[in-house]
């Protein structure tokens, strides 16, 4: 998927990237989620949803590592327990914020690291799915995907030496193509698209099929929506 004119940036077939995800306090985290869920198990799915999208990209063959950008004590030692790397949200400032700060920590240890910020809200992520991503990602010096409404960005990612410069938030497609960066249009990738901020994202996801710890709290869980 390269455009012409544009080189790659990534000289390393392999692709150890470093992912950054941000993730707010799970007391204020989906709460357009909460008709729903109810109020008991909203952030308990935010977990869950977390839970499952680290476990899925540490499993993914192209990435080296996970730092996760949160100041949720909780939400930290249950995603440090599957290996990620727990950073303090000291910007405090946004998702952006939050994304940049990541991605100095990351450069901080790996100055030649290719970095891409990846939504704490894919429970259905498929580390395959996520490796064809990254792959094409490499191709470009900025690339994103579209989440699954076409409006917004599920994932971003900028190759060695290169600034990550997020513009997550509302309709991030058009900011980050004005951006510069490129839109990874493969098919077969609906698991990196399918992030959950409504019921019908829920239910979308379900029907992919979500790991472990989403399908285990939504098990466990009274939802008031029809399963």
């Amino acid at each position: 998927m390269r455009i012409k004119g544009e080189t790659a940036t990534n000289t390393d077939p392999t692709g150890r990237w470093s992912l950054v995800v941000p993730l707010k306090p799970l007391a204020r985290a989906k709460s357009r989620l909460a008709a729903t869920s109810g109020a008991l198990l909203r952030p308990r799915l935010a977990l869950a949803f977390a839970q499952d999208t680290v476990h899925a990209a540490l499993a993914c063959r192209a990435v080296a590592d996970v730092v996760v950008v949160t100041d949720d004590t909780t939400a930290a030692a249950a995603l440090a327990a599957l290996g990620a790397r727990i950073v303090a949200d000291s910007p405090a400032a946004g998702l952006n914020a939050a994304l940049a700060h990541g991605e100095r920590m990351v450069r901080a240890t790996r100055s030649g690291a290719a970095v891409a910020a990846l939504n704490a809200d894919l429970p259905a992520l498929r580390p395959a799915e996520l490796a064809r991503v990254l792959e094409s990602a490499a191709d470009f010096p900025r690339a994103f995907v579209t989440d699954a409404a076409g409006i917004g960005t599920t994932f971003l990612s900028a190759g060695p030496g290169v600034e990550l410069r997020p513009v997550f938030g509302g309709p991030s497609r058009a900011a980050h193509l004005a951006s510069g960066a490129t839109e990874i249009m493969l098919p077969g990738i609906d698991s990196v698209r399918q992030d959950v901020d409504t019921g019908a994202d829920l239910r979308a996801a379900l029907a992919l099929g979500v790991g472990p710890y989403t399908a285990g709290r939504w098990a466990a869980g009274v939802p008031s929506m029809d399963r």
